[in-house]
């Protein structure tokens, strides 16, 4: 699994891309889960700079869809994914909004925190990471082809609600571990 991937993939890595200000031990925790969950040195560097292109007025929301197909025209040389980081709502035209999307099996992923700190208040910023570092996995792991879990602990579990992603840990469950694994086999061989 991680850090056995040959000569090929060495230079190989993940983007995070912040689009916006965030706390620099935000980023550096979602980078150092990358890394442990994929094996794939995670680096940061700024891709988009807004994604006012996405707005929808009538929504007061930005489409995910829209802001995943500018990335996946972005995915710099050397990047095998892109995880875009924002802060604004997010929607698809058929769930009221969306802590993220993904292209299944592509390259490009966002996350936004906008949801993610429902209920929090300052003193609970642990809480918050845990959070984006979960929904960052999770997003990650689809365009690594993983689906949705039935185990509700297993980071690719769906949530529907904030309860469900603070129910799930940052991990993989056994079944989904040996997916990426494979998945990762497949993407070394091309």
């Amino acid at each position: 699994m991680p850090g056995n991937r040959n000569a090929k993939n060495v230079q190989e890595h993940i983007i995070i891309s912040p689009i916006g200000h965030f706390d620099p031990q935000l980023i550096r925790q979602v980078v150092r889960e990358v890394h442990r969950i994929t094996g794939y040195d995670a680096l940061t560097a700024s891709v988009l700079q807004n994604v006012d292109f996405a707005f929808e007025s009538s929504r007061d929301q930005h489409c995910s869809t829209s802001i995943l197909e500018k990335l996946a025209d972005l995915v710099p040389p050397g990047a095998v994914k892109i995880l875009a980081i924002c802060n604004v709502d997010l929607f698809i035209p058929i769930l009221t909004y969306v802590y993220g999307e993904a292209q299944l099996g592509g390259k490009a992923c966002i996350i936004s925190t906008h949801r993610l700190s429902e209920g929090l208040g300052t003193a609970q910023s642990d809480i918050f990471i845990q959070r984006v570092v979960k929904e960052a996995i999770h997003e990650l792991g689809h365009t690594f082809n993983l689906r949705h879990c039935i185990d509700h602990a297993c980071c690719m579990h769906y949530c529907r609600t904030i309860k469900d992603v603070d129910r799930k840990t940052h991990r993989l469950c056994r079944y989904c571990k040996v997916l990426l694994e494979d998945e990762m086999k497949r993407m070394s061989k091309i």
